[in-house]
């Protein structure tokens, strides 16, 4: 009879750590987009608010700009963090797992930030 060869229990650990730790990081990204996105929502609506007292368009079509560009962070982090994690578990899974440099997302999603602010405060710079 053909029997698999014996698991490593060290090994079995390292990999459910892995795991633990891949779990993890994915609630993490996904607090992070839910703050981005409801952060973007919020924006929307206090300029929905301000869009019935004022009449004044340029301030409410660069509010909403600025909240729909949250939403568009958190939209992607998400993606790409549920994609990420679902590699990862597959990596793990595998007998001849093997670290890989990866780029960092939260470079890619602090960058976008860092732009959002940089327009930000430039659209208002620039109208007041």
């Amino acid at each position: 009879m053909n029997q698999p060869p014996p698991r490593n229990l060290t090994n079995e650990l390292a990999k459910e750590r892995n795991r633990a730790a891949a779990e993890r990081t994915l609630m993490a990204w996904i607090r992070t987009s839910l703050s981005l996105i409801s952060f973007g929502f919020g924006i929307d609506q206090i300029v929905a608010a301000i869009n019935r007292v004022t009449t004044d368009p340029d301030v409410v079509r660069l509010s909403r700009l600025v909240g729909l560009m949250f939403i568009a962070v958190g939209v992607y982090a998400i993606t790409i963090a549920i994609l990420e994690h679902r590699q990862e578990l597959k990596r793990i899974q595998r007998d001849d797992y093997l670290y890989i440099s990866r780029r960092s997302h939260g470079i890619v999603v602090a960058t976008s930030l860092l732009l959002i602010g940089i327009f930000a405060f430039v659209a208002i710079l620039i109208k007041t």
